[in-house]
């Protein structure tokens, strides 16, 4: 096993992390503009197989990641499973609404979400040709939690408390729209693995809205049972999973999840995740995204922390969440040139 990342998530300490970024396909990439200004909008990029295809390559080609992370989006799943969807330039994603036991028998059956969902999977394939021998395939899906968030409100919610309300008033039917996702989730990865991708990521990225019992009902074991499904269907498959928010709660994930790999958000320390993740298994993280900003030392600095921080353990280098719009180029340059030449 020749690949860096897959020797990380196999528990290896390397002696220099290997890096990708979440969103590292993006607009903060004038190469990205251009691709998605010739795909007329977000989706019709998202469904395009081949401008997919090159957006996911271009931070490859230009920055020498030792991952490729499949380009889509996490609301592709919903839209497969019968909702509207549409993204309001600005403004974030619109999706018609599931709020009430009606709603959800209108949703398509899960094994029917392949004919919506078959140009990525035709992406992953592109890309599984494409990708430079020692680079690493990563597919992805939201969590149901994070999902369920959006299609109960319509929309991105700064609490999530359209769907905090659902779930306190009709739990049944917030159970059952958690079911129904959590069973398409895991046939949406294993299709992508399927088509190539040699690891995949599950992204939670409101795990942290939940309390008390319910992150561990609703977060950690619509994962788990992803997980589990996934690598009976494949085994040796790596995953990784990001309860996005957990702070201590981070503790106990791998073993909780079944994950390979715990991904950090930037609001845990990394000394304290080394002491208290890292040491069940490989973690990915924890740079926050703001160096990629600002720049200068205190970027190298960060960088070099976190990169001491984990040092001892298996770790992939990675943002606490992801990249921004406004980040540039030459900061990112400058984050790998620290990473590669040791802290």
């Amino acid at each position: 096993m020749s690949k860096l990342i897959l020797r990380a998530l196999a528990g290896e300490t390397l002696p220099v992390p290997p890096i990708w970024m979440m969103r590292q396909a993006g607009r903060y990439l004038p190469e990205y503009r251009a691709t998605r200004e010739r795909a007329g909008d977000f989706l019709s990029l998202c469904y395009n197989p081949e401008l997919a295809a090159e957006v996911t390559l271009q931070p490859i080609r230009r920055f020498g990641f030792d991952a490729a992370i499949l380009f889509a989006d996490i609301l592709l799943v919903p839209q497969a499973l019968g909702l509207d969807l549409a993204f309001e330039a600005g403004e974030g994603p619109r999706l018609s609404t599931i709020t009430t036991e009606a709603d959800l028998q209108r949703l398509r059956p899960v094994d029917a979400i392949h004919d919506t969902l078959s140009p990525v999977y035709e992406t992953v394939r592109i890309l599984s040709r494409a990708l430079p021998s020692e680079t690493t395939l990563i597919g992805f899906a939201g969590a149901p939690w994070t999902v369920a968030t959006y299609m109960i409100a319509g929309r991105g919610t700064p609490d999530q408390g359209p769907a905090h309300a659902l779930k306190a008033a009709n739990r049944p039917l917030f159970e059952a729209i958690l079911d129904r996702l959590t069973l398409a989730t895991i046939d949406y990865l294993s299709a992508q693995v399927e088509a190539g991708a040699e690891v995949v990521k599950i992204f939670d990225s409101w795990a942290g809205s939940l309390k008390g019992d319910d992150f561990r009902a609703y977060a950690l074991e619509p994962a788990r049972r992803i997980t589990e499904a996934l690598k009976a269907r494949h085994p040796g498959l790596p995953v990784i999973a990001f309860p996005r928010g957990a702070g201590e709660r981070f503790e106990g994930t791998h073993a909780a999840i079944g994950a390979d790999c715990i991904a950090l958000d930037d609001g845990v320390a990394p000394d304290w995740a080394a002491s208290h993740v890292q040491r069940d298994g490989c973690v990915q993280g924890n740079l926050a995204s703001h160096h990629l900003v600002t720049g200068g030392e205190p970027l190298i600095e960060a960088t070099r922390r976190v990169v001491r921080a984990f040092a001892g353990g298996p770790h992939i280098f990675n943002l606490g969440h992801g990249i921004t719009p406004d980040a540039s180029a030459d900061n990112v340059h400058r984050m790998i040139d620290t990473v590669r030449k040791g802290a």
